[in-house]
């Protein structure tokens, strides 16, 4: 990105998808590719499993597609130097399926981040159907801002957006399709992912960007409310619960130093410790501990 100053433009796609009709999610893909180009944005965030639709389930495995796929072609040609941040059902090696977010930009390698948290409770069956993420890793965008990916249930597993910190992130990406009784009548989404988003915000210092889906898909009323949390833990932005839009905000890096010196959690987060009672437990729990097996490139030339 040719960027000048220590802000990015962040436009968040709160969209509609339609199950299974791959080549409608993609005109929408399209025309708000358009839209956030128009508004000069730096990335552009959509929401989980927004080129397919959420409501995939035992079909997942027609719908799952790879990442050199021609509709990604298309897509990376449309963003251009802006980032998009794409949700999707995807094919990995070896036929397993993944619950994926993929960046796309002209003239670099693209990223992706498989979920790793996979809902299995209240209406979801995740696990029946994706393979688990393993690797979480972090993506320059420019500098001196540094971006992690954690789709939906990935930001209720503390222990994932604590490791994205130690990876250097300095903003958190957030797709998710979020249905308001998913969980239970009891368990209200829209007030919870509130809580937590500007919970995780405050306590890094740094801005989370969260795009939900809208409207209903099979059984679910996905509640919208995409929103931007300031590194503070204040909305900063964000779109209502009924319709389709989207938001365009800057961020601000001086916002994330003057909140990380205030409230110095990441400095603070004794990572040697972490480390070392991590390796404790899988040794006494007999877990086998291993080197990665790929990298991701996210930022090279192709």
């Amino acid at each position: 990105m040719s960027i000048k100053s220590n802000k990015i433009r962040v436009a968040i796609a709160q969209i509609s998808s339609v199950s299974g009709n791959i080549e409608a999610n993609m005109q929408k893909h399209l025309d708000y590719i358009k839209r956030a180009r128009k508004e000069k944005a730096d990335v552009l965030l959509f929401p989980e499993l927004s080129l397919c639709g959420s409501h995939v389930n035992q079909t997942a495995y027609k719908t799952c597609i790879t990442y050199s796929h021609p509709y990604f072609q298309e897509l990376t040609q449309a963003t251009g130097d802006m980032a998009s941040i794409v949700g999707f059902a995807e094919e990995g090696a070896a036929a397993q399926f993944y619950n994926s977010s993929i960046i796309l930009q002209q003239d670099l390698e693209p990223f992706i981040h498989r979920k790793m948290n996979l809902c299995t409770y209240g209406y979801w069956e995740e696990a029946k159907y994706f393979a688990q993420g393993r690797y979480l890793e972090s993506f320059k965008l420019s500098s001196p801002f540094k971006g992690a990916i954690l789709i939906c249930a990935d930001m209720w597993n503390p222990a994932l957006v604590h490791l994205a910190t130690l990876h250097g992130a300095t903003v958190i990406f957030s797709p998710a399709a979020s249905g308001e009784d998913a969980v239970s009548s009891e368990f209200s989404n829209p007030d919870n992912w509130e809580l937590t988003l500007r919970f995780y915000a405050m306590m890094y210092g740094m801005p989370v960007v969260m795009a939900n889906l809208v409207g209903r898909d099979g059984d679910l009323n996905f509640w919208g409310g995409s929103c931007v949390v300031d590194p503070f833990g204040k909305i900063q932005e964000q779109l209502g619960r009924e319709e389709e839009g989207m938001l365009v905000t800057d961020l601000d890096y001086s916002h994330v130093r003057k909140a990380r010196f205030e409230l110095p959690t990441v400095r603070d987060s004794n990572y040697s410790l972490i480390q070392r009672e991590m390796q404790r437990i899988a040794v006494d729990l007999g877990i086998p501990v291993g080197l990665r097996e790929e990298d991701n490139h996210y930022g090279r030339k192709k």
